[in-house]
């Protein structure tokens, strides 16, 4: 095999992998010198949890929302102690299950994790799980899925980079009478993603364009609790005004958590908490998305430079540490209503996001 081929091979395992963790399957992690047993936390069966010498890596920071004191960009190892429970384990992992034991009844020791262990907290994050992953020796059982270290944490950038537009065609939108879709498929054969182009985005030097990031609740059954569908019509009536520009409908729902691990976060924001902090008890980082595929797809497309349409500094900082300039910052405002105002509150508070709230807006909650 050339270098291309065994880069997409080592991808395919990844793909095979989280597919086996999703059905509640194991897979096996190898690095140099070393091989283990994988379970995603969530989907393991009981014997998997139960198992002795079993361990359980956790972000941290889903263990600094458990009240431990950990680096919270870190990962780390848990050894299990004796006696525990199945269910007591998959509460460490999730903070709907909210434990009655505590915290010695369960874990034994604690310390930072190695990379193997890293490697499989990041495959439960790629199969949209729980970051949470159990460890076993790999012994005689071990899976018939076996990923490489290595694979796993080349793979998102692989996937970004990989993809190449597949197909392209007139789509009249309610909108944008004059759009077209650009399907762009990447090299592990996962998710495509697309570009939604609107009038002629070449008449200027820098077209005017969208990254956003796909929201099933908010584009598709006008969810209040956002404002993302309110920012995908507005942008592109926008670009339909300007004559044209770029939308590209990315694929990383909920700040790349999933659409699952969104809706249990809409659980955690019901009890109390604020979109970010929801995150960071599931065991996320505040915003997980990456824009590597977003400035791939513009290349493909022949845009190197543009103006952004974004309320998101790091929006604008993560297109030009990809090699995209953005020539301006284009605000993106829309009226706050009782459901969302809280949540663009804590975009602006917690997020540097530059969202203007209007003093006639609904209050938001204190």
């Amino acid at each position: 095999m050339d270098g291309s081929s065994d880069r997409a091979a080592g991808m395919l395992r990844v793909a095979l992998a989280e597919r086996a963790l999703r059905c509640g399957l194991d897979c096996a992690v190898r690095s140099p010198g070393c091989t283990v047993r994988v379970h995603a936390a969530e989907t393991a069966p009981e014997a998997a949890l139960l198992a002795p010498g079993a361990r359980l890596a956790l972000t941290g920071w889903r263990l600094s929302m458990l009240g431990m004191p950990v680096e919270t960009g870190g990962t780390y190892l848990l050894d299990l102690a004796p006696g525990r429970s199945a269910a007591a384990v998959r509460a460490l992992a999730d903070p709907l299950a909210r434990p009655d034991l505590p915290w010695p009844a369960v874990v034994a020791d604690m310390r930072p994790a190695d990379r193997i262990a890293e490697a499989a907290v990041e495959l439960c994050k790629i199969a949209r799980l729980l970051p949470a992953a159990v460890l076993c020796e790999a012994g005689t059982a071990a899976s018939d899925v076996v990923v490489e270290e290595a694979a796993v944490f080349a793979h998102r950038r692989f996937v970004a980079e990989s993809l190449v537009p597949v197909v392209t065609v007139d789509v009249p939108l309610d909108l944008a009478p004059e759009a077209r879709f650009v399907a762009f498929r990447p090299g592990d054969g996962g998710l495509e993603q697309y570009a939604v182009l609107v009038g002629d985005p070449a008449r200027g030097d820098a077209p005017l364009c969208r990254l956003h990031s796909e929201c099933f609740t908010g584009d598709l059954f006008g969810s209040l609790r956002c404002d993302c569908g309110q920012q995908l019509r507005g942008a592109l009536a926008r670009m339909r005004e300007e004559g044209g520009g770029v939308l590209l409908y990315l694929r990383q729902e909920g700040r790349n958590i999933g659409l699952v691990n969104k809706l249990r976060a809409y659980r955690l924001q019901r009890a109390g908490l604020d979109t970010v902090d929801a995150n960071l008890h599931l065991g996320f980082e505040p915003d997980a998305r990456d824009f590597l595929a977003a400035a791939t797809m513009l290349r493909r497309l022949g845009f190197s430079r543009v103006r952004l349409l974004t309320n998101n500094p790091a929006k604008v900082e993560a297109l030009a540490g990809h090699g995209v300039e953005v020539v301006e910052r284009v605000p993106h405002h829309f009226a706050a209503n009782p459901h969302n105002r809280f949540y663009l509150e804590t975009k602006a508070r917690k997020s540097g996001h530059l969202i203007r709230l209007e003093a006639g807006d609904p209050p938001g909650r204190t």
